[in-house]
């Protein structure tokens, strides 16, 4: 008898409960959207022209509208189920993503994503080098920027413990003035501009800012990115790397970031990008771990030039005293000579690129 009541029981409670799902309303459906890229690649270039498709499905309900964004950016909205948008010619190179944000009257949304890249129009060009002078460098410096101003020559350091920013003579490698940092930081690129020293750390997230003639420190600053490797300057921002392919380019006066390109050569981003020197409106950069550097467009990020530094490190091998990596590269503004060297090399050279075939 208690087992029939309590089959009685169930079989109640489930029809109610059956009953009351019948009798709830639909839940409503979110729109579904197909984004098209027309003419379709894997990849476009620098200067291409591309339309976007956008196809709609909607299965119950209206649609109110539909906006589309491009990097985040609005750029046109529509009531339609279908609709194009003609981008036309691509000039910000790297990756970008395209999103569209679909909104039913009843106020239920669908979002659909679709991303794109952009590489350089540009071959770049291929450079050796020839050494015209070698100098001493010291051996101590895990050199992490190398400046040239008013034909003296400046240098900053990294490590922990031995990070600085140093002044010395090019033809004996003497110390004539310094300033070391605090223990705590690990000292990176540097860049002299309106009589101010301007440098970063590695993963301290700040900057600081030097008296050129006195060394002392005047002032600091931060910034977003986790690291920070390079910094140069165009004679009106800052220009930093941190390790990516990203050029960030800050206001010296607020230290605000106000934009920001990837680097891109004729295969793709360009990664590591460490030292970095502004001259003649063009960009140098050597690729961190590497023998080589890049020439690159400041206005847009194009590699112009790769640079083979191959045979420098085989020269200075020395089991007894190791080196490091290349890293420092600086242009004498008056003559257009140009200077590199690496970590704890004992030498610094002159050297010319010599342009391949």
């Amino acid at each position: 008898m208690k087992l029939k009541f309590s089959l009685l029981l169930l079989s109640v409670s489930l029809f109610v409960a059956f009953i009351s799902c019948s009798n709830s309303p639909k839940r409503s459906r979110k729109p579904v959207a197909k984004i098209s890229l027309h003419p379709q690649k894997n990849r476009y270039e620098f200067g291409d022209s591309i339309s976007i498709s956008i196809r709609v499905k909607n299965s119950d309900g209206q649609i109110k509208d539909s906006k589309l964004y491009v990097d985040n950016k609005l750029i046109q909205t529509s009531d339609e189920l279908e609709f194009n948008f003609a981008v036309g010619r691509l000039n910000e190179l790297g990756k970008h993503s395209i999103k569209l944000l679909a909104t039913k009257t009843d106020g239920v949304e669908g979002i659909t994503f679709q991303s794109f890249e952009v590489v350089s129009d540009l071959k770049p060009a291929n450079y050796g080098y020839e050494v015209v002078n070698t100098y001493p460098h010291n051996t101590e410096h895990f050199t992490q920027g190398l400046e040239i101003h008013n034909n003296e020559f400046y240098e900053s350091t990294g490590e922990y413990g031995k990070s600085g920013i140093f002044k010395f003579d090019l033809n004996s490698g003497s110390v004539l003035k310094s300033f070391k940092m605090e223990d705590q930081y690990f000292g990176e690129g540097i860049t002299i501009f309106d009589q101010k020293i301007y440098q970063l750390t590695y993963k301290a997230q700040k900057g600081f800012v030097y008296d050129l003639n006195t060394f002392a420190r005047i002032d600091s600053f931060t910034f977003s990115t986790p690291e920070g490797w390079g910094l140069a300057h165009d004679g009106t921002h800052l220009i930093k790397t941190d390790g990516s392919e990203f050029l960030h380019f800050i206001d010296p006066e607020t230290y605000e970031e106000v934009k920001k390109l990837q680097v891109y050569d004729d295969r793709g981003p360009v990664k590591y990008l460490n030292e970095l020197e502004y001259y003649q409106g063009e960009l140098y950069a050597n690729i961190y771990t590497t023998n080589y550097a890049v020439k690159i467009d400041p206005n847009t990020g194009k590699v112009l030039g790769h640079i083979n530094f191959e045979g420098l490190l085989s020269v200075l091998y020395n089991p007894d005293k190791p080196i490091d990596v290349l890293n420092g590269i600086a242009i004498h503004p008056d003559n257009g000579k140009m200077y590199i060297t690496g970590k704890l090399w004992p030498h610094l050279y002159e050297v010319k690129l010599i342009k391949k075939d």
